[in-house]
């Protein structure tokens, strides 16, 4: 996989990681192309703290620009 192409991650799946990702909240992306060439993504999670997850528990999206203005205030990253 190629470094996604939208933004952010949507959580779909938490089973492996209750503590650490929420279904359904949006989560910023941090480029690491390293990390994608082997299908993971780069995302802050509920820890405060980067983290790679695979792609699987993931759908990419992507948002008008004044809605990512908002969400990465909300989040602290970008």
């Amino acid at each position: 996989m190629k470094q996604p192409t939208k933004p952010f991650a949507l959580c779909v799946d938490n089973s492996d990681y209750k503590a650490s990702l929420i279904p359904g909240k949006v989560y910023p992306i941090i480029p690491d192309p390293i990390a994608a060439k082997d299908d993971f993504v780069r995302i802050v999670d509920e820890s405060g703290e980067d983290y790679l997850y695979h792609k699987s528990y993931f759908l990419f999206v992507d948002f008008p620009p004044v809605v990512k203005k908002r969400i990465l205030a909300l989040t602290h990253v970008g």
